[in-house]
């Protein structure tokens, strides 16, 4: 039974390459559960809430580097290479064209990042912090995650975030003893991410054959063209998923944003169970979806609607239930505000799951990046908005909340631009 079970999901090709995609996935979604449960609690005990939550927001405000220089080509690109992974030629074209124009954002980024330092006091106060962390900016440049996903190739994935993973876990433990240690933090993080990227970049050189050569202005034109909306729409979805802790730095104390810190690493921890199952069927679904077209596509999407919807919503009540020892588990301590924000933030469980079912693998896999865009472009500027309001009273509870309404109006968006869908 258990062989025949396996044959029907192994007796093609295209079968075998997603299911050992999705199991390399898995693998690299393990590590990022099981190395973080080690590392998080002594880091959130050792350095202590406020400090923690220094490291915790320098992170979130370098986070919008890594989003100028990704420019949406974890979506655009990997389709474009997921069309043309059987010409070496046009793969090796698209390689050079996104792999320039990530460089010259990333120049543009430590300009952008050095003027802001040293304007603001905020800032310039923990500078090294800041251009530390940088660091990842250069790590996730080098890292060509997308290339990977578009010849589905994920098993380099898994390797390679487990070895920055790996790298990152032990020199925690070897170098940071006491509070004081913090500025290493970023430090180690950012070389694991260099290192990784270093490693992917020889992979890609040798094992894939690919070559790079000097793009075209129309190249460059072209792939900059491809991934604006779905940039515009990743910039979007940062102002209400990145912003949050940003914006609380600046109307709040680093104390309070360690302890927002602890509910929100939980929160994304537990989101990212689906990373293995979407990064996986992304670029399965645009082939798909590009055979069978789009009334097809809508009808084959709302038929699992339901059960995604089933999923999510158990997850979501039991974080909210929990939400008391898993803080304790992480901050060893039950830190009343992180486990009111937790249970807060339980909700967006539910809804951020419909939001990328319906957002990335539905109206993104039928290439309607231009809705996608649209909706949440709309929905943050909407966070930024209720969060000026609702931060300045009520501090993390505010931020929380703020999300909360700005997932349900971003359901609300995709939900009615793939009903409307021709």
């Amino acid at each position: 039974m258990i062989k025949g079970f396996i044959k029907k999901f192994t007796n093609t090709e295209d079968k075998k390459r997603l299911l050992s995609n999705f199991i390399s996935l898995s693998v690299l979604q393990g590590a990022n559960y099981i190395l973080p449960l080690i590392t998080l609690p002594y880091l959130v005990r050792v350095l202590g809430p406020e400090k923690f939550g220094l490291i915790m927001f320098a992170q979130a405000f370098i986070q919008y580097f890594v989003i100028l220089t990704d420019y949406g080509f974890n979506l655009s690109a990997t389709r474009e290479i997921s069309i043309h992974r059987e010409n070496k030629g046009k793969v090796s074209e698209i390689f050079s064209s996104v792999m320039t124009i990530k460089f010259i954002l990333m120049i543009v980024s430590i300009i952008i990042l050095s003027v802001v330092i040293f304007s603001f006091e905020k800032f310039r106060n923990d500078w090294g912090i800041y251009f530390l962390t940088f660091g990842m900016v250069a790590g996730q440049v080098l890292f060509p995650v997308w290339f990977f996903q578009g010849m589905e190739r994920m098993k380099y994935i898994t390797f390679l975030n487990i070895l920055a993973k790996l790298i990152f876990t032990v020199a925690i433990f070897v170098f940071i003893h006491e509070a004081s240690d913090y500025i290493y933090v970023p430090l180690i993080n950012s070389l694991g991410f260099i290192v990784a990227g270093i490693l992917a970049m020889w992979i890609v050189f040798r094992n894939f054959k690919v070559s790079f050569k000097l793009p075209c202005f129309y190249d460059i034109k072209y792939q900059l063209s491809d991934g604006w909306h779905l940039f515009v729409s990743t910039v979007g979805v940062s102002l209400y998923r990145s912003a949050d802790t940003v914006i609380l730095g600046l109307f709040s104390s680093n104390l309070i944003v360690g302890y927002y810190s602890v509910a929100r690493k939980i929160l994304s921890a537990i989101q990212n169970l689906q990373s293995p199952i979407g990064q996986t069927l992304f670029p399965y679904f645009s082939n798909r979806f590009k055979l069978i077209g789009s009334d097809s596509a809508k009808k084959l999407s709302f038929k699992f609607s339901k059960f995604v919807f089933f999923i999510y919503f158990i997850i979501s009540i039991l974080t909210f239930i929990f939400s008391s020892q898993l803080v304790y588990i992480v901050s060893g301590q039950h830190y009343s505000y992180s486990i009111y924000d937790l249970k807060i933030l339980s909700i967006v469980i539910v809804i951020g799951g419909l939001n990328y079912y319906f957002g990335i693998l539905g109206l993104v896999s039928l290439g309607h990046n231009k809705y996608f865009s649209k909706s949440v472009i709309a929905t943050g500027i909407f966070f930024i908005l209720i969060s000026l309001l609702l931060v300045p009273i009520l501090k993390d509870k505010g931020v929380s909340l703020a999300i909360v309404l700005s997932e349900s109006l971003l359901l609300t968006f995709l939900f009615r631009y793939l009903i409307i869908l021709k």
